[in-house]
Order: structure tokens, then C-alpha cells, then sequence
């Protein structure tokens, strides 16, 4: 009986976690990983544009270290937890995440439209495991903030994508971007996740203001890059950014090549009715053309390679190559 009841309550939880997930699969769910840099804020206020809409979720994840700020400093858990609920407590990564709410939603609005849940999961072994508030909108737009724990940030946020699923993760851009070789030993967080998450990674960076020329979005007239293209073309159509088309020529005698990419590129957005503000042709390396050309730019939109982890270490990557070497932000879509 025992065995039959545990089974039944597995089948249960099973039943109601598929359940959640497909519900969520139906919204634009974004991951965006604050760690209290201006980089990370850069990556929120860019989900805040095009996330405004009641069908978008915006999740906001500090990943904290097992035990941190706790046991050194002898705090009661359960008091621990009551505090941090209540987000009064100056724990690692609470005021970092208090600071990303009051960039969303003012006390005004809360106080009038949100009503908020918060739950607890034990992980780790850790005293005071995994929190979180989800505020929901009377429309069914939710905002959370997640306090999660894991051995190291890298490992949390892609635990975190498990328990998804996310279209797009948004993380602060690293102070320095490791070269393929360096990165298999000592790969940054951002780095670690743009290489092995599943979906759409943004890498941002506070610096990147774009001097208002919007998204620069990328194509080779492959079909990974058509895709990519009409994706982040409907993300810079929410908030409002022009786009501009690019296609890069390695050689002079491929320009008129870069040419018809570029005017079936503009078709097939035109068929979608947004509009492209201009196209551009460049000439050269790939990835070196792209990053001087985008630099002028909020956002550079590239298409993921679409080859494994290791092979990004044999195969010159591109778009890894311009998440590194840009100076503004980067959106690689997968």
C-alpha cells in the first residue's frame, strides 16, 4: 500500500509539473541573471522594453553560493527566512534583486494591481535552500525573484533553466572574455552559460548604448540565420528599436552574394510588416566586420552556430567570437 500510494503521489507531481511547463511554454518567459553590475541591469532594462506586454515573464535569478552568509554570521533560519521574505534583510544577492523589482514595477502599481506568493524549496543541504516571490499581474504577467543556491553561479543558472523552460537568458557581460583555448580551464560565468545553455543567450553590457541605432541583426542567407533574423526582428519591433540588416562579403567579388541576402532578408520581413531601416555590406573577416559595424549599435543579433560545446573549440565560432570581442550587447539566438 505504501509503494502504491508513493507511486500515485510521483504520477501526481509528475502530472502537475508537465502541467505548469505547458503552461509557461504558451508565454515569452525570460531569464535574466543579476549579480549587482551595471552589466546585469543593462540585460534588465533591455527585457523590461521588450517584456512589457501580459503574455512576457521576466525572472529575475542571484545565484548564491551553499551556506553564504549564513553560518558565518550565526543567523537564526528560520528568522533568516521570515527577514528575507519580507526582503528587509541585507542577505547576499536580496538588495541586488530589490533594486531589479523597483526598476519593473513602482509601489504604486504593486500596491493596485500585483498580489504576490512566495514559496521554499530545501536544496543543498543548505540551511536556508531556495526562495522565491512571484508577482502576478491582474493581466497574468508574472515578475519573480529568485534566490537560488548552487555550488557556483555557472551551474545554478543552467539548474534554473531545467526548471523552465526560458526563451531567452539575459546575464551581464564578463570584465574579460576568454579566448577558446583559455575558456575549456577558465571560462567566466557568462561565458559557461552562453556556451552550454539550450536556448537564446543574451550577453549584456552597460557600456552599450548604440547611440539609438537599435538592433543590428545579422544574416548569411542560411536558413538558421533567416530564422534567427525574423525572431529578434519581432523582439526589437515590442520595444520599439529600428533594425538594420547586415551581411558581411570576405571577398570583393562576393558583395552582389551579400546583396541578394540582404534584399531576401528585407522581403521576408517586409511579408511579416516591420520595417528595416536600412542594410549594410560588409567586406572581410566575419566576425571583425561585425563587431566594428555593431559597435554603433544598442544590440548585435547573430545566429547561434548551431555546433556542440566542443566543436566551439576546434571551429572558429562567430557568434561566440562577437559576444566576445563587442562592445556593446549581444543577442545570440538559438
Amino acid at each position: 500500500m505504501l509503494g502504491f500510494k508513493r507511486l500515485r503521489d510521483d504520477h501526481g507531481f509528475k502530472a502537475e509539473l508537465e502541467a505548469v511547463r505547458q503552461e509557461r511554454r504558451a508565454r515569452f518567459r525570460m531569464l535574466v541573471c543579476i549579480d549587482g553590475s551595471d552589466a546585469s541591469y543593462e540585460g534588465l532594462r533591455f527585457a523590461a522594453k521588450i517584456g512589457h506586454s501580459s503574455e512576457c515573464d521576466i525572472i529575475l535569478l542571484y545565484v548564491r553560493s551553499i551556506d553564504q552568509g549564513l553560518r558565518s554570521g550565526g543567523l537564526q533560519v528560520r528568522v533568516a527566512r521570515e527577514n528575507m521574505l519580507d526582503w528587509g534583510l541585507e542577505l547576499p544577492g536580496i538588495t541586488y534583486l530589490k533594486r531589479g523589482l523597483d526598476m519593473l514595477i513602482n509601489e504604486k502599481d504593486m500596491a493596485a494591481h500585483w498580489n504576490s506568493v512566495v514559496s521554499h524549496t530545501d536544496t543543498w543541504g543548505d540551511p536556508l535552500g531556495d526562495n522565491k516571490v512571484e508577482y502576478r499581474h491582474e493581466s497574468g504577467k508574472s515578475i519573480v525573484l529568485k534566490l537560488k543556491t548552487a555550488p557556483d553561479p555557472a551551474s545554478g543558472i543552467l539548474d534554473q533553466y531545467e526548471l523552465g523552460p526560458y526563451n531567452l537568458m539575459i546575464m551581464g557581460a564578463p570584465t574579460n572574455w576568454r579566448g577558446a583555448i583559455r575558456s575549456f580551464f577558465d571560462a567566466s560565468v557568462a561565458q559557461k552559460v552562453a556556451m552550454l545553455a539550450p536556448c537564446s543567450i543574451m550577453v549584456a553590457r552597460g557600456n552599450g548604448n548604440g547611440n539609438g541605432k537599435g538592433h543590428l541583426i545579422c544574416t548569411d542567407g542560411s536558413r538558421s540565420s533567416l530564422d534567427a533574423m525574423r525572431r529578434d526582428a519581432v523582439l526589437a519591433q515590442h520595444s520599439g528599436d529600428p533594425i538594420t540588416l547586415f551581411a558581411v562579403a570576405r571577398q570583393k567579388d562576393e558583395i552582389s552574394s551579400a546583396e541578394r541576402v540582404l534584399e531576401k532578408a528585407s522581403e521576408m520581413l517586409g511579408k511579416m510588416e516591420i520595417p528595416v531601416a536600412g542594410v549594410q555590406v560588409g567586406i572581410g573577416d566575419p566576425a571583425e566586420q561585425i563587431v566594428r559595424m555593431g559597435n554603433d549599435y544598442s544590440v548585435i543579433a547573430v545566429a547561434d552556430s548551431g555546433k556542440n560545446w566542443l566543436r566551439r573549440f576546434v571551429v572558429k565560432n562567430i557568434s561566440f567570437s562577437v559576444m566576445g570581442k563587442a562592445h556593446t550587447s549581444v543577442l545570440k539566438i538559438r
